[in-house]
């Protein structure tokens, strides 16, 4: 599932934080490089982008027909288990749509499972591997365990994205 949100403005207050659980994943990100490899799709671009805080290294397909992403540009960008701001698990939004989503503060929603987990080197230089396949397109993220250790394998995640 790959969605374009229009979202209200965001300030980059953080006045949504409090809806983050401690299994979801927030950073910034700047894209290093679009289609390292070459363009293989019409719809589909790969990025190559870095953590502000340079600690996670992430590649992942973007379906850029509905949104596109520039080089150099820095994006938020959460990993989550669910949309619902109370942490429950994802159902029906209610009739008037008036329930609150994580998603309203984003562009670019997309879900998938995380089908890989794994490890790298070994002592200082230990990383975790994790892949995410978002209905063909992927996910790749690199970091530190104390970034990446909460993901779980075979469980569905959501990737929100917005550009800051």
């Amino acid at each position: 599932m790959t969605r374009l949100l229009h979202c209200s403005g965001y300030s980059g207050s953080p006045e949504w934080y409090h809806l983050l659980r401690m299994e979801d994943l927030l950073d910034f990100f700047v894209i290093e490089k679009l289609n390292p490899d070459g363009k293989k799709y019409d719809k589909v671009s790969r990025i190559v982008a870095r953590s502000e805080k340079g600690d996670l290294y992430m590649v992942l397909d973007v379906h850029t027909e509905i949104y596109p992403i520039e080089e150099k540009s820095r994006y938020l960008v959460l990993l989550t288990g669910t949309l619902n701001t109370d942490g429950t698990p994802v159902g029906p939004r209610n009739a008037q749509g008036k329930q609150p989503s994580k998603e309203d503060k984003f562009e670019y929603v997309t879900h998938g499972k995380l089908y890989k987990i794994d490890k790298e080197g070994s002592g200082a230089d230990f990383k975790l591997e994790i892949c995410i396949s978002f209905g063909g397109l992927q996910l790749l993220l690199r970091g530190s365990p104390s970034s990446l250790a909460r993901f779980q394998l075979d469980k569905n995640y959501f990737m929100l994205m917005r550009k800051m």
